[in-house]
């Protein structure tokens, strides 16, 4: 039966359990075995001097035991598809039908002339069956740089892995067969393999649907431009091989209408020579390469490895900030940089000298959907500071990598004719948030063209449940003129049946071309490039740039007028240790001078403080030093080790001057006053309210602080206008759009279901009108209160 047991998710869920089990067996030998222990240890070292990683010992080698065990696992998914769908002459772990018993009797057989060798052996002897059935094959077993080769598992943890593929059903038959089965399954395989490396890889497939629209607007262009000879396209964050696919099989349909008599091995490779990847995730990469592997064996209408002749397949595990020709900072003919430091695991460097992968602009098209997290690893941070000039603040990865997916592309400084073609989907983050400044007005403004600007947050594009934007663009210097511009209206009402057939979605693909056309979901605008030279960028359709600039212009002040400062009150960096019950603190014997209600951002609604939480207070509360009393430095003392290891700037709680007992930040100069008006950092709508004093303000919930002497009026004028709709709208046109948290990114029944992010930076730029609304706040804080 063709695809016999994968028709849900049970096969993922059971690999991924095969994961977890081979890293605890894994991480064991790791540990013991001095051979793996002293080559890891090793690497870590030269891999920490070359200013790759900062992570501690411990946490590096768990990523790599991660790395192996994946290795392992999908080492074992290779043979099995091959074996079943007769790309290798015999099976050796399992098979459909007769094919199980075939495989069973041949590992007998190798037992009885080699008694000394375990299952680990025979796994090993399938490997190298399916490496020396095809030179391409061979690569995935690559004993330079494949992880499986750093730590082998126990002979137990082999037989385990090998009794968990001859598994039968109730009726006998081996519970997954891989027959006829396309190799999709592996895109799901790579994001949900395991959990560690999904969080720290920020692995996602892109959807087909999502590929094909960017590949429409990038490589049918370019191809009319360039040509199919010498074409070069690239995916420098390529994970499973998405974007990959698509390439190759458009490109080997333009060769075959183009050169309808020519071998079809030949303009397979030409094809192939066109696609180039990379990924950092070592089973990503081996992920792509066996896709694109089987879409080649498939399009030449082969069935068996050992008939099919030497192809080339140019995808590379490597860091894409970090390596290829120009990778490291702008150069000349004249200087050259060094080659970053590789891993065991990166064979990058080979691909770079071979085909000159990831050279600086090389590619006619540059296309990815890079990953949207921030970077935990502070030396890693720092060496994609230094090399991207976007990078400030917190940044996002989204933010380099769009400088770098433009680096890329073949760039004209002149002529815009031959200029490379970019598209990437991203996370919409930078056209909000202060980090994302820099990518706007210094890099996409100063230094590219963008020609079409998407907003799909509102569109339900499966697992991304951040809100995103599709980039179009060509890589030469930003000429006078308008960008096509896709602006939302409204998100999807429910999740469509099918993704690509989504209302939104279907409304971008049918209004693209359509300037100024709107539905209920988008409206297309030609937008004046000046528009997209500042930040923040705000892509809401509908009438609501118009909108937004009336009030801007009416307004004759801004907040930061009328405020002294905006911002958190404090920052504990360890809440738990001082977020006590009221109850906990009076057994302590805690007074009261000691205790203060810390208010996070989740208390502060409809217009109210509900419920915070009673918290030690380490300060005097005259003078607001920090002072300890016994019995608080007594509740505190267990946590000492912690406290004292908190760190801010880069510094320890104690190497920055700081009693251990203090909070991590404690901003004076907002507690000299009583009055405060709070916020909640993260929120659907504006709820702004009054606190007469006696709380403490987290970095959830800050607060608004008025010169001394303000009135509780003057606090009331600022509360009705802050809270009026007028404000509301703005806030959301400036304000980062953190989505609803699902999956899907735009779905939600209510708009009220959306959540945005209030920062103190925008609140300053708040356009206040001549004539406050002092009724209105007071009327508002009185039945708030009641």
């Amino acid at each position: 039966m063709a695809g016999r047991g994968l028709g849900s998710n049970d096969l993922v869920k059971d690999l991924r359990r095969q994961v977890t089990l081979l890293e605890d067996d894994l991480r064991e030998r790791s540990d013991q075995e001095v051979e793996f222990a002293k080559a890891l240890r090793g690497e870590y070292d030269e891999a920490f001097d070359a200013e790759r990683t900062g992570a501690t010992y411990e946490a590096w080698r768990d990523e790599r035991v991660t790395q192996v065990a994946a290795a392992w696992v999908l080492g074992t998914v290779f043979v099995r598809f091959c074996e079943d769908n007769g790309l290798i002459g015999v099976p050796f772990i399992a098979g459909p039908g007769e094919r199980l018993a075939e495989a069973e009797e041949r590992h007998e057989a190798h037992f009885r002339q080699r008694p000394q060798d375990n299952d680990r052996d025979w796994i090993i002897e399938a490997f190298h069956h399916l490496s020396d059935a095809h030179p391409t094959t061979a690569g995935l077993f690559d004993r330079r740089h494949n992880p499986l080769w750093e730590v082998t598992p126990s002979f137990e943890a082999a037989t385990a892995l090998l009794q968990f593929w001859r598994r039968r059903d109730d009726d006998g038959e081996i519970r997954y067969d891989f027959t006829d089965l396309s190799t999709r399954f592996l895109g799901d395989l790579y994001q949900d393999l395991s959990e560690a490396a999904r969080k720290k890889y920020a692995l996602l497939q892109t959807p087909e649907f999502v590929e094909e629209f960017i590949l429409d607007l990038t490589l049918e262009p370019a191809v009319e431009e360039f040509g199919l000879d010498g074409l070069r396209t690239i995916d420098p964050a390529c994970g499973s091989g998405h974007f990959l696919l698509g390439i190759f099989h458009r490109v080997l349909e333009k060769w075959r209408a183009a050169e309808p008599g020519t071998d079809g091995w030949q303009l397979i490779r030409r094809s192939l020579g066109s696609v180039h990847g990379c990924d950092k995730n070592p089973f990503a990469v081996s992920i792509a390469r066996f896709r694109l592997l089987h879409a080649a064996l498939e399009a030449a209408g082969v069935r068996r490895l050992d008939n099919a002749p030497e192809f080339p397949i140019n995808i590379a595990v490597g860091d894409s900030l970090l390596h290829g020709r120009g990778a490291a900072g702008i150069q000349d003919d004249l200087f050259t940089t060094p080659e970053t430091y590789a891993y065991v695991t990166e064979d990058v460097n080979g691909f770079v000298r071979s085909c000159d992968l990831l050279g600086r602009s090389s590619y006619h098209v540059v296309v990815g959907n890079p990953p949207y997290i921030t970077v935990k690893d502070k030396t890693e941070n720092e060496a994609y500071r230094r090399r991207y000039d976007a990078c400030s603040g917190t940044y996002a990865l989204s933010v380099p990598f769009a400088q770098r997916l433009f680096q890329l592309a073949v760039r004209r400084d002149g002529d815009e004719r031959g200029a490379g073609y970019v598209g990437q989907i991203t996370a919409n983050s930078f056209m909000k948030r202060e980090f994302g400044r820099g990518l706007i007005e210094k890099f996409f403004f100063g230094k590219v063209n963008l020609t079409h600007v998407i907003d799909t947050s509102g569109a339900f594009i499966p697992g991304h449940g951040t809100p995103t934007v599709i980039l179009i663009g060509v890589n030469h210097p930003p000429r006078r003129g308008s960008v096509r511009a896709v602006l939302g209206v409204r998100g999807e009402p429910s999740e469509p049946p099918v993704p690509a057939h989504g209302r939104v979605w279907t409304a971008i693909l049918e209004q693209l071309d359509k300037p100024s056309s709107e539905s209920d979901w988008i409206s297309v605008e030609d937008v004046d490039s000046e528009r997209f030279a500042r930040h923040p960028w705000t892509l809401s359709g509908g009438g609501a740039g118009v909108v937004l600039n009336s009030i801007v212009r009416s307004t004759p002040h801004v907040l930061s007028r009328r405020v002294n400062e905006v911002g958190f009150g404090v920052v504990t960096r360890e809440d738990n240790a001082y977020m006590l019950t009221e109850g906990v603190l009076r057994r302590r014997g805690v007074g009261v001078d000691s205790q203060r209600f810390l208010v996070e951002g989740d208390a502060v609604r409809d217009y109210c403080i509900y419920n915070p939480t009673l918290a030690l207070w380490p300060y005097d509360p005259s003078t607001l030093k920090p002072v300890a009393s016994p019995e608080s430095e007594k509740l505190l003392w267990p946590n000492r080790m912690l406290l004292r290891g908190r760190v801010a700037y880069g510094k320890t709680q104690l190497e920055r001057g700081l009693g251990w007992f203090e909070y991590s930040m404690f901003f004076v100069k907002r507690y000299e006053v009583p009055l405060s008006i709070s916020f909640a950092f993260v929120a659907t709508h504006n709820h702004f309210v009054l606190d007469r004093g006696g709380k403490v303000f987290n970095r959830t919930a800050p607060v608004i602080k008025l010169p001394a002497g303000a009135s509780e009026d003057e606090h009331f004028e600022l509360l009705g206008v802050l809270n009026s709709s007028a404000a509301c709208f703005w806030l959301k046109q400036v304000s980062h759009d953190k989505g609803n948290g699902g999956e899907g990114g735009g779905i939600a029944s209510e708009g009220w279901e959306r959540f945005y992010e209030f920062t103190g930076t925008k609140l300053k730029e708040f356009p206040l009108p001549a004539q406050l609304p002092l009724t209105y706040g007071r009327a508002l804080d009185t039945l708030a209160q009641r």
